[in-house]
C-alpha cells in the first residue's frame, strides 16, 4: 500500500491541461483532496469547471472542499452570515 506523501505525488503528476488533475485526484481519500487542490493552486495547474486557470486562494479552498464532500468526507457546510 502506498504512503500518503507517495499517493499525493502520484496525484500531482498530470499534464497541465483541463480535467488531468481531476482524475487523478479521484483516488485520493477525502483528507488528502484538499492538500493535494491546494498544492496544485500553488503550482498554477488548478482549473475550475469552465476551464480557467483558479487565481483565488478561497476559490481553490471551495474546489478542494467539494470534492472531498462529494467523495464522503463529513465537512459541514459553511455558516450563512
Amino acid at each position: 500500500m502506498k504512503g500518503k506523501e507517495a499517493r499525493k505525488k502520484e496525484a500531482m503528476k498530470h499534464p497541465d491541461k483541463l480535467g488531468a488533475g481531476a482524475k487523478k485526484r479521484k483516488s485520493l481519500p477525502a483528507k488528502e483532496k484538499v492538500g493535494v487542490v491546494m498544492s496544485e493552486f500553488k503550482h498554477g495547474t488548478l482549473h475550475s469547471g469552465s476551464g480557467a486557470k483558479v487565481s483565488n486562494p478561497k476559490q481553490a479552498i471551495a474546489i478542494g472542499l467539494s470534492e472531498a464532500r462529494k467523495s464522503g468526507a463529513k465537512i459541514p457546510k459553511k455558516k450563512a452570515k
